[in-house]
């Protein structure tokens, strides 16, 4: 499909698993993309990829948490490629503890990535977005965003369940600006993170709850955030995409 002809996307997080595959959908739908991460090698070599694809890309290091880097990042797709249409924050980092076990510092790190790096991203490119006539924002948070999981990695959920209403909020806030903020949840997915996993007891039990009975794939999130960020959805707002196999059905 060729849905996002002349469109600009910066997506963070993309040097690999779901960022990697968003940031690779955008493009082959027609968009130039800003492939941002902290593994900058890995980085660099998805943008190249998505340029010997025959698609426009570039790399830039960001820190999500950083306000001065995504002031920086903002500027660099505007300078690059002349304007910012999508933007799709997927940055994210997680933990297996339970609240007794998270450290305060821990719990800080992970609201200022998954949570505050939200914030940011959509504040520093308000301006921009609004001067698309075409803006959409993408916020990937979770089934954990709207669940309490398992009961374990309190600051992971806890942010996850912010971006969920951030989105919210933002969306209404901005509807008068011509920018869509929608919030895509993924299940349990296969993606390198998982790699120790394959073949666990942990690896069944994320298949077992799921009633599809799989893991989902990255490619299947791209999908949906190439939907959010295309015309096709051009009457949605405020959504919560739930790509999850039916976990949040149960």
């Amino acid at each position: 499909m060729d849905r996002l002809p002349g469109r600009v996307a910066l997506v963070t997080g993309a040097a690999s698993g779901i960022g990697q595959a968003i940031a690779t959908r955008l493009a082959s739908e027609g968009a130039a993309v800003l492939v941002t991460d902290v593994q900058d090698d890995a980085g660099t070599e998805v943008a190249q990829g998505i340029v010997a694809a025959g698609a426009r890309a570039a790399y830039v290091h960001l820190d999500v948490a950083s306000e001065t880097e995504w002031r920086s990042a903002v500027t660099a797709a505007v300078e690059m490629f002349g304007r910012l249409d999508i933007l799709v924050n997927n940055a994210g980092m997680g933990d297996l503890a339970t609240i007794e076990e998270t450290s305060l510092e821990d719990w800080q790190r992970t609201i200022a990535i998954d949570q505050t790096g939200v914030f940011l991203g959509m504040k520093s490119a308000a301006e921009a977005l609004a001067a698309s006539g075409h803006g959409s924002v993408v916020n990937i948070s979770s089934i954990f965003g709207s669940s309490g999981g398992f009961g374990t990695s309190p600051a992971y959920h806890a942010a996850k369940g912010a971006v969920r209403t951030l989105t919210k909020n933002t969306a209404l806030h901005w509807v008068d600006r011509g920018v869509r903020v929608n919030s895509v949840h993924p299940g349990f997915i296969d993606t390198p993170i998982l790699a120790s996993a394959k073949g666990t007891p942990f690896e069944q039990a994320m298949i077992d709850v799921t009633p599809m009975g799989r893991l989902g794939l990255p490619a299947e999130v791209a999908a949906g955030v190439a939907y959010l960020a295309s015309d096709d959805a051009s009457f949605v707002t405020g959504l919560e995409l739930y790509i999850d196999g039916g976990y949040m059905a149960r």
